[in-house]
């Protein structure tokens, strides 16, 4: 059987990013790189001019997004993506749009070769008829600052794509380049991210920051115990003993509605 020819355009905007990708791309059979764009003006023209089969297409982009790309493709035309990006947050929103896969960075060959036969078998097989309703039902979803934050939250951990409930997070720790994810039933999970950026991605009326290493979620709080030095203990409902500082003291007077 011949094997599906793979005409590519990266659509990245860092230099040394778009080399790697290159240079793995070239190791694999039947794939040439047809086009480059590092924004999204030059990606729409560039696909337009070269009519891809395959974009590996990067998340975040000057100006906006790879959504906004896609977003202004022919319906009919739209080739298949590919996302290769650093932030895993997107990645709920990609597999519902039927991307063929989604490629945290930094990723291996082999990884790569996975995403490719994929793509291969999304342009020899029968297009998915429901594809182009599906993915403009997801951009009239799309906040215009790019955040959607959502219940479920998607995390990057041992070569794994981790999904998580928030309301299954009971605390979460940063530990030096990692976070600590502390859920029922004494799981553990530790993934590479900074406390600030998982911060911003969990429902505020649901967590709070009582420490400057240390989130909680506020459902899961059995009691406060206060300290001499004027700090409190936040005891959860697991019996965990954690530290609030006097920092971070209002977070916890904003919810229990009194003065500490």
């Amino acid at each position: 059987m011949a094997i599906t020819e793979i005409r590519a355009i990266i659509v990245e905007d860092e230099p040394l990013a778009t080399m790697k990708l290159k240079k793995l791309l070239e190791a694999e059979p039947a794939v040439s790189i047809v086009g480059h764009a590092a924004n999204i003006e030059d990606a729409v023209e560039k696909i337009r001019q070269t009519q891809p089969n395959v974009i590996f297409l990067d998340v975040q982009l000057p100006g906006g997004s790879g959504f906004d790309v896609i977003e202004r493709i022919t319906e009919g035309t739209r080739p298949c993506i590919i996302f290769t990006t650093a932030y895993d947050q997107y990645a709920i929103k990609a597999f519902d749009l039927h991307a063929a896969d989604y490629l945290l960075k930094p990723f291996d060959q082999e990884r790569l070769h996975r995403a490719i036969e994929k793509a291969r078998g999304q342009i020899a097989g029968p297009m998915d008829k429901e594809w182009a309703q599906r993915l403009a039902r997801l951009l009239e979803t799309l906040p215009k600052n790019g955040r959607n934050p959502e219940e479920r939250l998607v995390f990057k951990s041992g070569g794994r794509v981790l999904f998580l409930e928030q309301d299954e997070i009971e605390w979460i720790e940063a530990a030096s380049n990692y976070v600590h994810i502390h859920c029922s039933g004494n799981i553990v999970h530790s993934v590479r991210n900074t406390i600030r950026d998982v911060e911003t991605r969990l429902n505020p009326l649901k967590f709070i920051r009582v420490h400057r290493s240390i989130i909680v979620n506020v459902n899961r709080i059995k009691e406060l115990q206060p300290c001499n030095s004027g700090e409190h203990v936040v005891v959860m409902k697991s019996g965990k003993e954690l530290s609030c500082s006097r920092t971070y003291r209002m977070a916890i007077a904003s919810i229990t509605r009194e003065r500490l």
